[in-house]
C-alpha cells in the first residue's frame, strides 16, 4: 500500500510538468501502467490522453473542478488536465465532460499546458524518489 503521495512527470514536445497524486483506487491503477506513451488532445483549455487504465468512477467523482486539478475521465480511460474553461463551462469554471476522479494536482503553474497541441505525443512517467 502507497503511503506517500506519488509524483509523476508529463512530458511533451514543447514542455513538462510535475503533478503530485493522492492516494486513490485509481491513482494506483494508473501507478501500475506507468511509464506510458499516448497522444494529446485539447478541448477548450484542457489537456487529455487515453491511459490504456479502465477503472470505475469513484463515490467523490467531479464535472467541476480547480485548474490544475489532475483528473480521471472514467468514460475515456484518459488523464484530464484543465487550466481553464471548457466549451461546457459556465464562466470561468473548470467544467469536465463528465465526473471525473480526482487524483491530485499539478505542481506550479497549470497553464503550461497552454504550450500542448492537439495531437502531440505525451509521455507520463513517475518522478524518481
Amino acid at each position: 500500500m502507497q503511503t506517500t503521495p506519488l509524483q509523476i512527470r508529463i512530458s511533451w514536445p514543447a514542455c513538462h510538468l510535475t503533478a503530485t497524486l493522492d492516494d486513490t483506487p485509481t491513482t494506483r491503477a494508473l501507478a501500475k501502467a506507468l511509464p506510458f506513451a499516448s497522444t494529446a488532445r485539447t478541448w477548450g483549455e484542457e489537456v487529455y490522453f487515453d491511459t490504456g487504465v479502465s477503472v470505475s468512477r469513484e463515490t467523490d467523482a467531479r464535472e467541476v473542478v480547480e485548474a490544475g486539478t489532475v483528473a480521471f475521465w472514467t468514460d475515456g480511460d484518459a488523464l484530464a488536465l484543465p487550466y481553464g474553461p471548457t466549451p461546457i463551462s459556465r464562466v470561468d469554471e473548470c467544467r469536465l465532460a463528465s465526473p471525473c476522479n480526482v487524483l491530485g494536482r499539478i505542481d506550479g503553474d497549470p497553464g503550461v499546458l497552454a504550450t500542448v497541441r492537439d495531437g502531440d505525443p505525451v509521455r507520463v512517467e513517475l518522478v524518481d524518489a
